[in-house]
C-alpha cells in the first residue's frame, strides 16, 4: 500500500476508536503529527494504535507507567496532549 493511502487508512481508524474522548486522544495526536512522520513513525503508530484505548489513556495522561516497548520520541509526542481541541 502506498504512503498516502496508507496515511488515509490510520486517519480513519485513529478517529474511529470508539469513544469520544479517544478519538479525541489518537485522532488529535494523528492530526498534528502525521505530515512529518517517517515510515518507522507509521510503522510504530500502525502497531500502537491496536493497544487497546484504556491503556492508551492511561499512558498519555500518565496514570498507568508506559511499558517499555512504547517508550520513545513518538510517546514523548502523545504525552504533551497539546494537540487535543476542545469542540470538534
Amino acid at each position: 500500500m502506498d504512503r498516502e493511502n496508507r496515511l488515509k487508512r490510520l486517519r480513519f481508524r485513529a478517529w474511529h476508536r470508539g469513544t469520544r474522548e479517544a478519538d479525541m486522544l489518537v485522532g488529535g495526536f494523528f492530526d498534528a503529527q502525521s505530515a512529518t512522520w517517517s515510515d518507522a513513525e507509521i510503522d510504530w503508530f500502525e502497531t500502537f494504535i491496536e493497544e487497546q484505548d484504556v491503556d492508551i489513556m492511561a499512558w498519555a495522561i500518565g496514570v498507568t507507567p508506559v511499558p517499555a516497548e512504547w517508550h520513545g520520541p513518538m510517546m514523548d509526542r502523545l504525552r504533551r496532549l497539546d494537540y487535543i481541541t476542545v469542540g470538534r
